[in-house]
């Protein structure tokens, strides 16, 4: 594993021990060449994903970029981390449990939104806001309205 901090390519592992959920393995290493200590998370991989975007552009899944949008939209919540990466192991073993190579943009943001609901109704907002792009303030209005009256039914 090469070093984040000065690229040598010969880091040591100093403890492995799994994640609380079991899905991956959480690894402290050591950069013999400038000293540095950081983590490494190393996670099965059922099948390679290719995001269709809505333009028709195809990108390969990254999970990283699905975890910084989720952190933006939990910003300043009182929700446990772990409870976020729980959230997106979901995610990401339905999407890698679809049987299919090439999933449409829309589906992970839906899969996203339904997540949310269920774990913070702000980030919920916030996420949605971005995802189906409001523009005016009568957006939101609107949406939170909309989320309201599923509430009572």
């Amino acid at each position: 594993m090469r070093c984040p901090f000065c690229g040598h390519t010969d880091t040591q592992v100093k403890d492995s021990r799994p994640t609380e959920d079991h899905a991956a393995i959480r690894r402290r290493r050591f950069c013999p060449a400038c000293g540095a200590r950081f983590t490494t998370f190393e996670r099965v991989q059922l099948r390679e994903l290719t995001v269709v975007k809505k333009t028709g552009k195809r990108a390969p899944f990254d999970r990283d970029k699905l975890v910084r949008s989720i952190q933006i939209a939990m910003r300043k919540r009182p929700v446990d981390p772990e409870r976020v990466e729980r959230m997106v192991t979901s995610i990401v073993r339905r999407l890698e449990s679809m049987g299919e190579a090439e999933i449409p943009s829309d589906v992970i943001g839906q899969m996203v939104m339904e997540s949310l609901a269920n774990l913070d109704q702000v980030a919920y907002v916030r996420f949605a806001s971005v995802y189906k792009n409001f523009r005016e303030a009568k957006d939101f209005e609107e949406f939170v309205e909309e989320i309201s009256h599923d509430g009572d039914d």
